[in-house]
């Protein structure tokens, strides 16, 4: 059993050996995750070769050699060549992470089936046993997790944000917090008005404390 981690790949370079299908998946990924993206292959699926031509990815238009790798982070040997896949393994140097697409056992990392909604990150992973099974549980979180737990997650940035400024009480942060995650505050979709009268009410308790705190003072002196 592999140990999962999010990987920050932004500004770091990856190379993607093969030009088809699968690579041009596995580039879409990397693309979404801010990764410098050199793909090897003679030729290219004509999104890849959009994207190359857009200056989105650098393409080298040429069979895999062992110095294509100098420089990566991350390595995919992504052709339908097993011997050009295996080249790409053996070719890895010490702390390069790689990935065969067609040889789990040679994977220094597996890539997860993903969902992405804003800041939220849903990774599904068979450790490739079945990434068949992998899409079909993405796509039944894709329905369950829709397109507005995107707006709805960044909200709750800019909310943590204002919790952690206005409300000194740890407790009372607590109770924001809770209420702000519960499916009935994200279903009601008046975000800003509803964490305004949350804030507005738990500022009446810090000052109900407050009094409560200076009566018992006056009581003891």
């Amino acid at each position: 059993m592999g140990y999962s981690v999010i990987l920050q790949v932004r500004g770091r370079r990856a190379v993607v050996v093969g030009g088809g299908k699968v690579a041009a998946r596995k580039i879409r990924g990397l693309l979404e995750a801010g990764a410098d993206v050199v793909m090897i292959a003679p030729k290219a699926e004509p999104e890849l070769q959009a994207l190359a031509a857009a200056g989105t990815i650098g393409w080298c238009i040429k069979t895999f050699a062992p110095g294509d790798l100098d420089g990566a982070f991350l390595v995919i040997a992504a052709t339908n060549d097993r011997g050009v896949n295996e080249a790409v393994a053996q070719a890895a140097a010490p702390g390069q992470l790689v990935n065969v697409v067609d040889d789990p056992e040679r994977c220094d990392f597996h890539v997860p089936a993903v969902v992405r909604r804003g800041p939220l990150t849903i990774a599904v992973s068979t450790e490739g046993a079945s990434p068949a099974v992998a899409r079909r549980i993405r796509r039944e979180l894709e329905e369950q997790y829709g397109e507005e737990y995107g707006p709805y997650l960044e909200f709750l940035q800019r909310a943590r944000d204002i919790v952690l400024r206005e409300v000194d009480d740890v407790e009372g942060r607590k109770r924001l917090f809770r209420a702000l995650a519960a499916d009935s505050f994200r279903q009601n979709g008046r975000w800003d008005e509803e964490l305004a009268g949350l804030l507005a009410k738990e500022k009446e308790r810090g000052e109900e404390r407050r009094g409560e705190n200076d009566e018992d003072s006056n009581i003891h002196c």
